[in-house]
């Protein structure tokens, strides 16, 4: 079907038609346009909300837990997936909206173009029909004028009372106006034949071209829509499988979620490197009385063939325990000594790491300006050799620094490392002699070897001498009692083990290292965290407290 030849009469209907067409295209580029505001918005705020959950963080804060790496995993993924609706709206905007309103601009031009050149058509037509209605008007005035000299000329010719000279002024009047009838006549004809002429060519030529052309422009309107939609749809397809990959990452991530993993994390992260305590001895409270028994009737002299009395033994080793009468004080940051020996070491093994690393970029340093100097001195128009040593010398001393610091870290690490593989070995000699110390060890499990430390463990004396150097030294008083809330080994010399829910008494507070003198009621004394115990003290003594 043609629009020139089934609707040659519906010129008005076809302009109202294309006018609607081209108003439907920019309705829907509207729509296009916020539903790509939809997306920006869209993309914004997931942006927003990956920004809102993952914060700038230093490098020490970085997770390690696999369920922390997987959800910043997954909010990587995330904001990629923003990046694809962004994607979405450029091209929307571009691709579609923007060919869209450029599209409308050109077919409004061009339907204009059209619809003028209908009504020119229009105008000629009308124009040609009044000039054949003109002289169809004239030819019709002639021949009515003509007929009344036809009836004037008929009755003079008749009447006998006119006059020759009435009667053939009435011919010539005659004569005349059918001459201009017979005019009138021909230019009718031919303003007839004009108009039918312009006629056919305008319903049949004109009209139809310019109808046709008003129909390929809608189709092509049409077609525009077409490959728009598709357009539409296409611009989601293409990032389809970007997006399918974040949401495979996101589940990936969530795969990867190990809690055996964790687990072990959390084991290595918190891990002091303690043993757990042995089996708790048993406790003689009757040994007072035949001890007592033994001094009046037999008189045995002391450690001659009797087990020593251990309020008498923990009595005599008092003051052996870090100098036996003073707390240490807190270990310097630098050797990591405040840590538990497995924290420690891993302390201690990154600190090594980076200081090697830190030595290998110095190293290279060197190279490289060793390597420029050489080519300074073969060419001396590229440099001054002797401007790179001062870079040089620092780059030397930097080195030997960090070598200082690297070997001054690995003798920790290794004292740390041959502490813990002897540990077995130190604790059962401290179940023999407990009394006596054996090292300098401190409560927290440091040891220093630096010789100018406030509170090294004298000599190892003669059993003997101390015997007699502490027979006459009475107990600590208890200022107090406490219950374990946690068993402790008490692995390390001058530590007293303990088992949960045992009740011990406090001879000396916390002097804020962490650590609590106690005494057992058996009479062994040494130091306890004072964060695995539940202290009550007396109220003769600063009143009534009870901390954990």
């Amino acid at each position: 079907m043609s629009w020139g030849t089934d609707l040659w009469d519906q010129f008005e209907n076809l302009d109202k038609h294309t006018q609607w067409g081209i108003d439907f295209l920019e309705r829907y580029a509207k729509f296009v346009k916020e539903r790509l505001e939809i997306e920006q918005t869209y993309a914004k705020q997931l942006r927003n909300l990956v920004k809102k959950y993952c914060p700038k963080r230093s490098k020490e804060d970085e997770p390690r837990f696999t369920s922390c790496i997987s959800f910043y995993t997954i909010l990587n993924e995330l904001n990629d997936y923003a990046g694809q609706r962004e994607v979405v709206a450029e091209e929307m905007g571009h691709n579609v909206y923007g060919e869209l309103m450029k599209y409308s601009q050109d077919l409004k031009s061009e339907r204009k173009h059209h619809l003028q050149e209908g009504r020119k058509a229009q105008q000629h037509l009308d124009q040609c029909w009044k000039q054949m209605d003109s002289s169809k008007k004239k030819f019709e005035r002639e021949c009515k004028e003509a007929e009344k000299c036809q009836l004037l000329f008929e009755r003079l010719d008749n009447d006998i009372n006119a006059t020759k000279s009435e009667v053939e002024k009435a011919k010539a009047q005659l004569y005349l106006r059918t001459h201009m009838a017979d005019e009138s006549k021909n230019e009718y004809a031919a303003q007839l034949q004009n108009f039918n002429g312009e006629q056919w060519k305008h319903f049949n030529a004109a009209i139809p071209q310019i109808f046709k052309n008003l129909q390929a422009m809608d189709e092509r309107r049409t077609v525009k829509l077409g490959e728009t939609y598709r357009t539409f749809a296409e611009v989601e397809r293409r990032v389809i499988p970007i997006i399918s990959k974040c949401l495979e990452g996101m589940v990936s991530a969530g795969k990867a979620v190990d809690e055996r993993k964790d687990s072990t994390i959390v084991v290595e992260s918190f891990k002091s490197g303690f043993e757990p305590p042995g089996d708790f001895p048993f406790e003689d409270f009757s040994q007072n009385i035949y001890r007592t028994g033994s001094d009046s009737t037999i008189g045995t002299p002391k450690n001659e063939g009797t087990k020593p009395d251990p309020k008498h033994s923990m009595s005599k080793a008092k003051n052996k325990l870090w100098l036996f009468g003073k707390k240490p004080k807190a270990p310097t940051l630098e050797d990591l000594s405040h840590l538990p020996p497995e924290q420690r070491r891993k302390k201690l093994q990154q600190r090594v790491e980076e200081l090697n690393k830190e030595l290998q970029k110095e190293m290279d340093q060197r190279d490289a300006l060793n390597k420029m100097k050489d080519v300074y001195e073969k060419n001396p128009q590229m440099g001054d050799p002797s401007s790179l040593q001062p870079k040089i010398s620092e780059t030397m001393c930097n080195m030997e620094r960090l070598r200082s610091e690297i070997h001054k870290n690995e003798s920790w690490l290794s004292e740390v490392e041959g502490k813990q593989s002897s540990r077995s070995d130190r604790r059962s000699s401290a179940d023999v002699n407990h009394h006596a110390p054996h090292g300098r060890e401190s409560p927290e499990g440091s040891y220093t070897d630096d010789p100018s430390q406030e509170h090294r463990s004298p000599p190892q004396p003669d059993p003997h001498e101390f015997d007699d150097e502490f027979d006459d030294d009475d107990p600590l008083p208890a200022i107090g009692h406490c219950k374990a809330l946690y068993a402790f080994d008490g692995q390390n010399e001058g530590t007293l083990v303990m088992r949960e829910d045992e009740v011990l008494y406090v001879i000396e507070e916390d002097k804020g290292d962490g650590w609590t003198r106690a005494r057992k009621q058996s009479g062994e004394e040494g130091y306890v965290p004072s964060s695995y115990v539940d202290i009550t003290m007396e109220k003769s003594s600063k009143g009534a407290v009870t901390y954990i």
